[in-house]
Order: C-alpha cells, then sequence, then structure tokens
C-alpha cells in the first residue's frame, strides 16, 4: 500500500533532484504530467517512507521501475541491482551519447533496459529540452 508523502517531504526531494527525473535525467520544467515520488526500496520490500528513500521520477521511469529493485542486466545475462539514486552516483553508471543514456556498469545498463530510458519519444523531448538549455548535454 503506498504511503501519503507529506508537501514539505515531496519539496525537499524535488530541491535534491534538481527537479530532474533521478533516473533519465528529464527535467520536470515543462512536462505536462507532474513526476512521482518514487520509493527506491518499494514499501512492498520494507522501504520506508523517508527523504532518504524516495527519489523524484518522471511518470515513465516511475511505471516501468514499480516495486523492482533489480533487472536483467542485457550484457552479462545476470540479476542486477537497478540504479539507486542515494546509493549511487548517476556518472558513475550512465553517460550521454548525444540524447542517448548509456549505461556503463551492469547497474546502468539492467536500468537503461528495464525503465526503457531512450524510447524515442524521450529522446525528441531531451533534443526539445536541451534547445531550451534545461537537458544535462545541453551545455556540453
Amino acid at each position: 500500500m503506498a504511503r501519503s508523502i507529506s508537501a514539505s517531504i515531496r519539496n525537499q526531494v524535488i530541491r535534491r533532484a534538481k527537479n530532474c527525473c533521478e533516473y533519465c535525467q528529464l527535467s520536470q520544467q515543462g512536462q505536462e504530467a507532474t513526476f512521482h515520488i518514487d520509493h527506491i526500496l518499494p514499501v512492498s520490500a520494507g522501504g520506508e517512507t523517508i527523504v532518504d528513500n524516495l527519489a523524484l521520477a518522471c511518470v515513465s521511469c516511475s511505471l516501468r521501475k514499480a516495486a523492482r529493485q533489480t533487472a536483467i542486466d542485457p550484457e552479462t545475462r545476470e540479476d542486477t541491482p537497478l540504479f539507486h539514486p542515494r546509493k549511487h552516483r548517476w556518472k558513475d553508471h550512465f553517460q550521454w551519447l548525444g540524447f542517448r543514456v548509456i549505461g556503463i556498469t551492469p547497474i546502468g545498463r539492467a536500468t537503461v533496459n528495464t525503465l526503457q530510458i531512450n524510447r524515442s519519444l524521450i529522446i525528441s523531448i531531451r533534443e526539445e529540452e536541451a534547445k531550451l538549455g534545461r537537458h544535462p548535454n545541453s551545455k556540453e
């Protein structure tokens, strides 16, 4: 069962994430849908509704992650932990190739694959966001 998240906690999570999805890095600014506050360790697995267990996630990443904690790395075919925004640094597991996110570790590859982070629509959105200076790759 989902736990209620106070406005105060929600605002803390958004500020910490700099208003971007902590998985795919999409800016919430300019998006029609309000981003979700994701339980990194799902409530169903004992995860608490505390700031250290919450991440800002775009609707797409949140729905695809669901209650998953692991996924198959497409390269090694081994069950691998998904990216954990509080324990892992994004740049240690991912890199940009144009507007595509490339998983550079088993965690990165499993996360990119499971959350379908490089769908054609999201790549188009990233290109538009870069033109507006709202995408991490826009200043490179």
